[in-house]
Order: structure tokens, then sequence, then C-alpha cells
């Protein structure tokens, strides 16, 4: 096993870092690291500046605009451009449907649908989760009934992030209920959001972010054309999509650069006369998730240079995403500790001249309780290291 780069590497490395800073807009960066809501202009603004420089879609082949670059590149990309405070490409168009597209779709699809995916002239959200049916997904109830050359939608999909700004939504509905496993008769449908009979819903969250929406669908046709892959085949095409990108979830880049701003605020955040930073309780509990992130990170290696070798890694993958979400919630409660009863105002409250809004942090920590649940809840990827690795 070698976890050191190469000198290629290396420089590949250095190259991207100089085009981040010298290209993340300063206002965007600002948001991100004081966790400021995104607008819908922020996040295709700077999509259109990656897609122009042809960095959009590194996983994507050539010819359609990907990169060729290796595994270890593409891995040093993702953490650099966390690190960096890049404003996030929203995963729903370039990574999921996509992949989706790449994978089963036809031609017509392909052509129709990945240069506008590319270019964000079509923004993407997914309609996946339903009230009863989340990580249970194969108990989905919305429905969609063949009737000539279209199908008519009826249902709720619910979570639905950024379903406010959505041009399109890629759905898992069930288009056969008579089958004995409901795993089948399941369908996966590209739906124009624009289409009579679609109506969204905010959620507004306890941070008071409209982040989330319910998603109703009333009598909405669809063309047959907009099916992805075979009818009653959608779990074949869920299955390859939730398990398509797993070796990046444990976001060690955003960690990183999170944990400088940490031991940063609790230097420069006095308690009981003297720096937080300096208490032993509060410096053991930084060290141990500073510890646990440095393990992390040398996991992640490991994975990295086994795809190198073999080009492509096991099940065990999956505590990537557990260690992952547990490090960036334990990082977020250290804020919160860190920020005091200033933590309270879910608006931005400059605090003493510090860069971060300490205001913004108890929106970040409420926030991020959802990370370990979503894209598989920790608990479905232990079981599937279990299963999978494991052989219980």
């Amino acid at each position: 096993m070698d976890l050191n780069y190469t000198a290629d590497e290396l420089a590949f490395r250095d190259e991207v870092r100089g085009w981040l800073q010298a290209n993340i807009p300063p206002e965007l960066r600002e948001k991100v690291l004081n966790y400021e809501e995104l607008s819908k202009e922020d996040l295709v603004r700077w999509h259109k500046i990656l897609a122009k420089k042809g960095w959009l879609a590194p996983t994507w082949p050539v010819e359609w605009g990907g990169t060729d670059w290796s595994p270890v590149q593409r891995y040093i990309f993702e953490e650099e451009y966390a690190y960096a405070g890049a404003p996030p490409i929203a995963p729903f168009g370039p990574t999921m449907c996509a992949s989706v597209l790449l994978k089963f779709g036809t031609e017509a699809q392909k052509k129709r649908f990945l240069p506008r995916i590319y270019h964000c002239d079509d923004f993407w959200c997914q309609g996946y989760s339903e009230p009863g049916s989340g990580s249970d997904l194969a108990s989905l109830k919305c429905r969609a009934d063949r009737r000539g050359d279209h199908y008519v939608v009826n249902g709720q999909k619910i979570w639905t992030t950024l379903g406010h700004y959505g041009d399109w939504i890629f759905c898992l509905v069930r288009t056969d209920s008579t089958v004995a496993k409901k795993q089948e008769g399941i369908s996966f449908l590209l739906i124009d959001m624009k289409t009579p009979g679609i109506t969204v819903r905010p959620l507004i969250l306890l941070d008071e972010g409209h982040e989330v929406n319910e998603v109703f669908f009333d009598d909405v046709k669809v063309p047959l054309e907009n099916l992805v892959f075979e009818e009653n085949k959608g779990w074949t095409v869920a299955k390859y999509l939730l398990g398509h990108e797993r070796l990046n979830t444990g976001r060690i880049g955003a960690s990183k650069r999170e944990m400088i701003k940490l031991k940063d605020m609790a230097a420069r955040t006095i308690k009981n006369g003297r720096p937080l930073l300096e208490d032993p309780r509060f410096r053991d509990k930084v060290s141990r998730v500073e510890v646990e992130l440095m393990a992390l990170e040398i996991t992640n290696l490991k994975f990295v240079d086994e795809m190198r070798r073999t080009g492509q890694i096991g099940a065990d993958v999956s505590m990537l995403k557990i260690k992952g979400t547990e490090i960036q919630q334990a990082i977020t409660e250290l804020l919160m500790q860190v920020a005091g009863p200033m933590a309270q105002s879910f608006k931005p409250v400059d605090y003493d001249g510090f860069d971060a809004f300490m205001g913004s942090i108890a929106a970040r920590y409420f926030n991020f309780r959802k990370t370990s649940i979503y894209a598989g809840s920790n608990e479905i990827q232990r079981g599937i290291i279990a299963k999978m690795s494991l052989g219980l």
C-alpha cells in the first residue's frame, strides 16, 4: 500500500489549489465560510465558472465533458475543493442524474440532457423519499400509470433538497403494485417541474432555512420517452445511483477547514480568564476529534490506493461515510461550545472581529444533524459492512 502522492500528483494538487484560490468569487467563498445560504443564482454562477474551466464533471467520459483524471486526481480535486471553501455543486444533475443517464440512458436521452446538465441550463433535484418511505425506499407509493404515450403520476415526495430551485426532477415511482417483491414494479422517470399538476411546498427547518420541500404530483403527464432503463426495473437504477458515490463521502477537506476555524476561534475566546483552547478538558475534546480526522484521512488514502491499483473498492468503504459524518457533527458541537450564548441567533452576528459569524453556528449545528441520515443512514451503512464485508 502506497499512501504517498507521486510528483505528478503533487503538481496536480498545486495546480488545483492555485486555480481555486484565483477563481472562487470572494463573496461566494465568504458565504460558504460564514455558513450563509447560497441562492440559486450563486450556485448556477459557480457551476458555470467550473464548467468553463472543464472541471465540472471529472467522472464523466471525455466525450461528454469529463476530465480523464485518475481516481487519485479526482480525490485530490475534491479535497482541495472542499478545503478552499468553494461553493458546492448541487449533485443531483452532474453527479446523480448524469451517472444514471451515462449508464442506462438512450443516446437520445444523453444528447438531450447531458449538455444542459453540464452547463446548468437545467437545475435538477431528486424525488426519492416519501412520507413513510425513507431508508425503506422500496416501500414508496407515488404512482405512475401508463396511458398511451405518457404516464400519469400521482403522489408525494418529501425532503426534496433544493426542489424550489428545480427545473427537472428525477423520480422513483411505482408502475406495478401487483408484484410480490416491493423492489420490483418501480420505475425511474425524468419529470419537467413546469408540468401542470406539480406543487412545491417549502419545509422550513429548525435553522429557519428553506432547503427542503414537499412535492405533490396531481395527474402529472410524463412522456414515455422520459423513462430511464426499463419499466419496472427502476430499482436496478436506484441501487446503481445509491452506490455511485462513496469514496469522498468523508468530506475530509471540509472538516480540516472547519477544524482550523474551531482551533482559531477557541484560541481567541476567553473563558475564566484564559483562552478556551488552553482548557485541558476542551483541548482534549478537540484533540480526540483531530486524531480521528487524521485516521479517517489515512483510511481514505488506503481506499484511494486500492482504487488506483484495482479500479474498484469494497463495501467497507461505507466506513468513510459513517466516521466522516460523525466527525462533522462533533466539530459543530465543539463550535457551539466556543460560541456559547452567541450561537443562539440564527442570523449573522459579528463577535469580537472574528472572521466567522458566531450567530450562524447554531444553524449549522442543527443542519448537520442530518448528515448521519442522508445518503443511506449510518445504521444502514453499518449493515452493509456487516453483510458484504464481514458476512454477518
